[in-house]
């Protein structure tokens, strides 16, 4: 599942050219004037400007809600609109509701934040024994494992028949990418294991856990823990994504295994109460604390440092001083102020959740599309209002960049493909390729042909299955048969001296391939030898 991605952006100056004595003095012409603020205006201009059918905002400032509705369709070619409480999934802003339960637990004395994860879920086990031993509770919100980003994650995404707990004892097959605790890189699956201490202690599953202990409490009644639940109301928004460049409806991806690191599913006015009680450190409308002052601030508080990376010229002026992740959240600066936000990404569905605690402001916005720089260009156009700092056309800048990162992403493509050997041939008949392959973590894929074609599927992952067209030498591509999922990859064979297959490596093709895809740490070997050893 993607994180979202950090943005940094910056007003574009022009600078006046100037010449030798008795020669004239030219200036570049004048840059547009940023249209004045309007919220509605903006919005509808960003949604006709990144293809986003709809939206839902919600802007809570010093404890009250100054938004909470929405914007556009729910389905693209349907004429019911977003509102208020049209419902989208948020994926990994779910995280941060897992963190808070178990801040809770916290509160209560039923866990510590550097409790052993084996004193609570004695079966747990990472590939390396020193790491399953010393693996905290803590260790499990902060991306700091050793597992590389997204380690794992085809699991669960796309839609797979692996229950939760078979997800979290594949861990033990996962070869870490660095030594623990050494450097940041995102995960999924930890936070799943996180979801899975939540469901012991309350004796239930996570989703009726939080349904109890958060969002009852906090009158998040239109929010649901599962897709399942989500699709039963009648005001939802439809999953979009973009089919050859082109948006449009897709079927949703159901990840009910997953739900720690992506379970919930809500809407502008229930996610309004949420950044209410985090702002005002856990403290409810009742005067109780649904989690201590202490707790709210361990969750805000820097717990893995993060890389800066230098932006591109024109989105440089929100580069962070600092970037770290807390419990559940990324934490970062802006304009002078901490922030503490997080991004979600699910097939059709994107969302930011953003506080500056110094400012008692929350902006959440909500997509039914998979496009990171709509949401960036609102939330910064959003947060230089309330700031009282010269605006920036945020809208034009993110739509200039996505279509500059776009155009330079297939350029490179073309030249790859035309850079390869076209005329060679596999080393191999194509039947030879045929059979089943088995991966330590993930399990079995299998090739075999069907209609004159040679097609891939990952045998517990229903709508990952594609044809292989021959690349070169003995590399191929996997074109996948939801077109929507934009993960085609390179399917390369290494052969053993007397021409078997020893093993097969998978790569993205497109560096605009979600992560998640996380078809590099695949390392497939033939079946039958694997029995033979």
């Amino acid at each position: 599942m993607k994180i979202s991605r950090t943005f940094a952006a910056s007003v574009l100056t022009l600078a006046v050219l100037g010449a030798v004595a008795g020669t004239p003095v030219w200036a570049a012409p004048a840059a547009a004037a940023v249209p004045a603020f309007n919220l509605d205006a903006d919005v509808n201009r960003a949604l006709k400007t990144f293809d986003v059918p709809g939206m839902a905002i919600a802007i809570v400032k010093d404890g009250k809600v100054v938004v909470a509705k929405g914007y556009g369709v729910r389905k693209l070619g349907e004429a019911a609109p977003v509102d208020g409480k049209t419902l989208f999934e948020i994926a990994s802003n779910s995280k941060a509701f897992t963190a808070a339960g178990l801040a809770m637990l916290v509160d209560e004395g039923k866990i510590a934040w550097d409790d052993p994860v084996t004193k609570h879920l004695p079966g747990f086990q990472m590939y390396d024994s020193y790491v399953t031993g010393q693996m905290t509770v803590r260790d499990l919100l902060v991306h700091r494992s050793g597992l590389g980003l997204g380690a794992g994650d085809l699991l669960w995404w796309p839609s797979t028949q692996f229950s939760t707990d078979e997800i979290i004892s594949k861990l033990r097959y996962i070869k870490p990418a660095t030594s623990f605790r050494a450097s940041y890189a995102y995960d999924n699956l930890l936070y799943i294991v996180a979801g899975k201490i939540i469901a012991e202690k309350a004796g239930k599953p996570w989703g009726e856990a939080m349904q109890e202990r958060i969002l009852t409490p906090l009158g998040m009644t239109g929010t649901r823990t599962s897709v399942a639940d989500m699709l039963a109301t009648s005001d939802y928004s439809a999953p979009h994504s973009k089919i050859n460049d082109k948006i449009a409806v897709v079927k949703p991806m159901p990840v009910p295994n997953a739900a720690g690191a992506v379970g919930i599913n809500t809407n502008a006015e229930d996610i309004a109460r949420w950044m209410t009680v985090l702002l005002n450190s856990g403290k409810m409308d009742n005067g109780q604390q649904l989690f201590s002052v202490k707790q709210a601030s361990e969750m805000w508080s820097e717990q893995t440092p993060m890389r800066i990376r230098e932006p591109k010229p024109a989105l440089a002026a929100t580069k962070p001083n600092f970037y770290a992740y807390g419990l559940g959240f990324q934490l970062r600066d802006y304009k002078g102020r901490k922030l503490a936000m997080h991004g979600g990404a699910l097939q059709g569905f994107y969302s930011t959740v953003l506080m500056v605690p110094e400012e008692k402001l929350g902006i959440a916005i909500l997509t039914n599309a998979e496009n990171s720089p709509a949401m960036a260009s609102l939330y910064y156009r959003i947060l230089d209002q309330y700031l009282k700092v010269p605006p920036s056309d945020w809208i034009k800048l993110y739509a200039d960049q996505e279509a500059a990162m776009h155009k330079e992403e297939l350029e490179r493509q073309g030249k790859e493909t035309t850079a390869r050997a076209a005329a060679s041939q596999p080393s191999l008949p194509l039947a030879s390729y045929d059979g089943e392959y088995e991966d330590a973590w993930y399990g079995k894929i299998s090739i075999r042909e069907e209609g004159g074609k040679h097609v891939m599927r990952f045998e517990r992952t229903p709508d990952l299955i594609g044809e292989l067209e021959h690349f070169q030498h003995d590399s191929f591509i996997v074109r996948w048969k939801e077109r929507n999922f934009n993960a085609d990859a390179y399917v390369t064979f290494a052969l053993n001296p007397d021409g078997s297959i020893e093993r097969i490596k998978m790569a993205p093709i497109s560096t605009e391939t979600d992560f998640s895809y996380d078809f590099r740490d695949l390392n497939f070997t033939p079946v039958k030898a694997a029995e033979k050893k």
